[in-house]
């Protein structure tokens, strides 16, 4: 069974936590990619990963002394996750609402970047609160949020936790066509 049809299986059955239908595309997953930097070492947070998409671009990228956080709650997606071997991802099986600890389990207490594939518009609000509100105050000076999503209904919200600095752009080659907001601290 091919990953794409993998992937469809297991988004329908678990639509609300997944909020997706299918992977996402090469030309959103290069266009986060591409805006990050990599020329330093990083600590990279993704939220959401679903079958490593984004997971497998940024490790390519990724630096020796880089890390790569992945936080997945869907059981399947975790297990795929677990099959990728590389000693700069840590897979955690477990919402993003604990970032804080996880960091603090793993003497951290700051990120550079993270990245969420998180359906905002199907969780609790103040979930959202929580991981928004958590995101911003863990990421260093100069630090990005990236969240892609289907609608613009979280404009007003991302601007508000990240203090108006915040734009938003659209990827019409991806399934459904999804907008990007780019969030700094």
């Amino acid at each position: 069974m091919t990953a794409q049809i993998s992937f469809f299986k297991e988004a329908l059955k678990t639509i609300k936590s997944s909020g997706a239908i299918a992977p996402s595309s090469k030309w959103l997953s290069q266009r986060i990619v591409d805006s990050l930097n990599f020329e330093q070492p990083k600590i990279i947070v993704e939220f959401g990963p679903g079958n490593g998409v984004f997971t497998k671009k940024l490790l390519s990228r990724l630096s020796d002394d880089s890390q790569l956080i992945v936080f997945e709650i869907n059981e399947f997606f975790y297990q795929q996750l677990l099959q990728i071997k590389d000693s700069r991802l840590t897979v955690i099986n477990a919402s993003a609402e604990a970032l804080e600890f996880v960091l603090k389990r793993n003497q951290l207490n700051k990120v550079d970047y993270i990245i969420s594939s998180l359906p905002l518009t199907n969780m609790n609000i103040t979930v959202v609160d929580n991981i928004l509100n958590a995101s911003y105050q863990l990421l260093n000076t100069n630090g990005m949020f990236l969240q892609y999503q289907y609608s613009l209904r979280f404009y007003s919200k991302m601007k508000s936790v990240f203090k108006g600095k915040t734009n938003v752009s659209f990827e019409l080659l991806n399934l459904p066509p999804a907008f990007l907001y780019t969030c700094y601290k």
